[in-house]
Parts: structure tokens; sequence; C-alpha cells
């Protein structure tokens, strides 16, 4: 039986669907929980620059956006075990009631570091979410219908990318950004714990295949602690690079040491040297997803804080965004289909390469500060050209049953690609400010920096491609 005809129903009418009495609950609650968590993802990231201003935590901005990505490290890994365990359900719930939890935690911050706090419980939760749904959706349906539950996941976020960002941006402008926390605690409350602690907790129907995998399957997953270890590392870096002093270059030095010795244990042998193959297509999406988070990051923190951009014209940015990403991602799959993935990554790369140049550009006080936002679609345009391409690479080199092992890679060098590159530029940014340059000269000089990681990609990305016939 090929692949095809496995995902692909039998002939018959009588074959439930995804909205069929047996699984309507879950789908429903799956939608759910991707649309609320999309939304509040979406929505809190263009109110961070404005809290860490009125917390008087500019500095430690980078930490605020990095813990997050240190902790969804942990929590996916944590969620992961878990669901291996003994079912996704309890995870989810748990990640659910987190995120409320972390929303309130952030709203009421009296200092930066009480922030900090929050953005990271909330990475806990969202890596515990992530990794639960799509967990549960593998346990709570047949084969068949587990392509069109993960069409609809992807479909949940469509709104929250398009109304999340400017209309954070509006309350954070007409009232303050904490509203933006509260409200969305308050929205995401009720439906969080009556779906997530109900009807997930409902039993699946027999025979749906949720049952845990083979302790052969649970036994490949990464050691907690290796993961924890990395997760640490990555907040150490964050922190120590908000700094440019001794004691700030001792947090570096402990996070760098812990990155490079559990690092490897979770990723591709070869994958820091670009090995061909699957290392290398690792390898491009740590160095992509690093320098397109470090835009998202940076680029609205000097609009806001230098420029004085309203919050909620920087939302729109946002929200231009996502809707590039998905334009970009569509012609990929649909009007490229038969370009070799290795070269719309090249493409992809260069494009992301151009919009860093217009950050920079729009660092200097003579400029429009708007040249300096039009870099943030249009590197998620690059991105939503490259990473699916990069993500079929990667499956392309793996035999079947090594595909969650190849996956959890993918996953994990994302992770520490934008909490390191993150990290780098926060460094040369408060080392330039150290030694008296101008703020705004800081930034361009910052953004300059990431034109390496994005031609670095272009120049490799031929290393990533499958050899043979085919657009791979």
């Amino acid at each position: 039986m090929t692949a095809e005809q496995t995902l692909r129903p039998p002939p018959s009418d009588t074959l439930p669907g995804i909205f069929s009495r047996p699984y309507a609950a879950a789908t429903l609650t799956f939608a759910t929980v991707m649309f609320l968590t999309g939304f509040a993802a979406l929505a809190v990231v263009p109110t961070l620059p404005t809290a860490a201003e009125d917390l008087n935590g500019v500095s430690l901005f980078p930490l605020v956006a990095g813990s997050f990505v240190a902790a969804s490290l942990l929590g996916g890994v944590l969620g992961g075990h878990w669901a291996d365990r003994s079912g996704a359900r309890r995870p989810l719930a748990l990640g659910m009631v987190l995120s409320v939890v972390t929303l309130l935690v952030s709203a009421s911050s009296g200092s930066i570091w009480q922030l900090v706090i929050g953005r990271f419980v909330d990475g806990l939760a969202a890596g515990m979410v992530a990794v639960s749904v799509t967990t549960a959706i593998g346990q709570s349906y047949p084969e068949y219908l587990r392509p069109r539950m993960l069409a609809m996941m992807s479909a949940s976020w469509i709104i929250p990318s398009l109304v999340g960002p400017p209309v954070a941006g509006v309350v954070a402008e007409v009232w303050s950004w904490r509203t933006v926390f509260y409200g969305l605690a308050v929205l995401t409350a009720l439906p969080a714990l009556a779906l997530a602690l109900v009807a997930v907790l409902r039993r699946a129907p027999e025979g749906d295949g949720s049952q845990a995998p083979p302790a052969e399957e649970r036994a490949s997953r990464p050691p907690l602690v290796v993961a924890g270890m990395l997760s640490l590392g990555a907040a150490l870096g964050q922190y120590g690079a908000s700094g440019w002093d001794a004691r700030h270059l001792l947090f570096v030095v402990a996070g760098v040491v812990l990155l490079v010795v559990f690092a490897p244990r979770l990723l591709p042998k070869g994958t820091w040297r670009s090995a061909r193959g699957l290392p290398t297509a690792v390898l491009l999406r740590g160095l992509t997803s690093g320098t397109y988070f470090t835009v998202e990051a940076l680029v609205p923190l000097m609009l806001i804080t230098e420029r004085r951009v309203a919050a909620v014209t920087v939302g729109v940015a946002f929200t231009a965004s996502a809707v590039l990403w998905a334009v970009a991602s569509w012609a990929q799959g649909k009007l490229l289909q038969d370009v070799a993935r290795h070269r719309l990554v090249t493409i992809g790369a260069l494009i992301m390469a151009s919009s860093v140049a217009l950050a920079v550009a729009g660092s200097f006080s003579g400029v429009s500060p708007l040249l300096a936002m039009a870099a943030m679609p249009l590197a998620a345009f690059g991105m939503g050209m490259l990473d699916p391409c990069v993500t079929v690479l990667s499956l392309s080199h793996s035999a079947p049953d090594r595909l969650g092992h190849t996956t959890s890679a993918m996953q994990t060098n994302m992770n520490l690609g934008q909490v390191v590159v993150l990290a780098f530029a926060t460094a040369v940014l408060n080392a330039g400010l150290a030694a008296g340059t101008s703020r705004l000269g800081g930034y361009a000089v910052t953004f300059s920096l990431l034109l390496v990681p994005t031609l670095l990609v272009a120049v490799l990305a031929v290393r990533a491609r499958k050899d043979g016939t085919g657009p791979g």
C-alpha cells in the first residue's frame, strides 16, 4: 500500500469526518485551542517593547523575548514525554491553564524581571500546547483524517494573524499594554478550562489510534535533563548579553558552555559544520529562524523606543508579515512546486537579506522609519518561501521510522537559532552603546551583522538538496 493510499480514506460515504459525532468535540476543542493560542501569541508580541520601556527594562528586552523561546524548548520535550506516557490530554490541559496564569503574571508586572518570569512560563506552556495538540491529533484520529486536522490547525491562525496585532496596538495606545494581557487572560480563561479540562478529557473513540506509543518509541525521546540544560544555557546567554561588564560576561560564558555541551545530543551529527544532507537542513532552520526572530524582536523595539512609531502602526506590520508569510508559503507549494527546493531556499534567503538591508537603512534618523518597518513583512515573505522547503528537504533525508526524531531536531535547532542569534545581536548592540555609539547607530551595526547568516543560508542551501530526480 502506498503512502497516498494510506492517507486517503476508502471510497465510502459512511466514513466519519472530522466534524462527525465521534470527532466533533475533539475537532472543535483543538481548533479553539489553536485559535486562542495564536491570538494570544500574536497580540502579545507587539506590546512587549512598550511594556519593557514602561518597566525601565529596555536593556533586558532580548531576555524578555528570548526567555519564551528557551522555555518553549523545555516545554516541548516535557509535553512530548508526558503525552507518550499517558496521552496528550493532560499536558494539553495543563498547558492551557498555565497560559492563563502567565498572562496574569505578565499583566501585573511591577518590574522587568516579573515580565521575564511571565514570558518564561508562557514559553513553557506554549511548548507543551504545541506538542500536545500535534500528538493528540495522532492519538485521536485515524490516519486518513490527520491531514485534514493539520490543515484545520493552520487555518485557525489566519484570523488571529489578521486581527491580533492591530487590535493589541490600539488597546495599548488607548489604554495600556497591561490591558492587552488582562483582556487575553479573560478571553482565554473560560474556553481553556471548559474545553481543555472537559472536552479534551473525554474518552477518545475506540480504535482511533489513541493508545500511547510503544516503549521503544518513548525511549527515543531526548532526555529531559538535556532539554533542561539547553533551556538554562539559553536563558543565561540571553541575560548575559543584556549587559557589557565582567558579571554579564560570566553568564554568557556559562550559557555558551551549556549550549556547546548539550546541543549536539539533540542534533544530527555534523550540523554545525554543515555536513551534506540532513545536518545542513537542520542548520539552515536555525540560521533562518534566528535571523527572522531577531528582526521581529529588535525592529519593533527600535521603532517604538527610538523612532517613536505608534504601537498600532507596528501592529499593522505584524499583520502584514503574517499575510505575506502565508502568501509566500502558498506560492512555493502551488506556483513554484516544480522548482528545486534548495533553490527556493536560496531565493528566500536573498529576500531576507534585502529585508535586513531595509532595517539598516531605516535605522538612520534622516530616513523614514517606515523603511525599517517594511523589513518585517519582507522578511516574513522570505521565510514563507524558504521555511516549508527546509522542512521538505529535512524529511526527504529521513527514514520513515526517523521522521519524529528529525522533526524534534528541527524544532530544537529553530529554538537554539533564535536564542543564539538574538543574544549575539544584543551583545553587539550593548557593546556599541558601551563604546559611546548612538542608539540608532548601534541598531544599524547590529542589523548589518544579520546579513551574515542570511547570505550563509543562500550559499549553503545547495548542500541540503536531495540527490536524484525531482524538484527536491
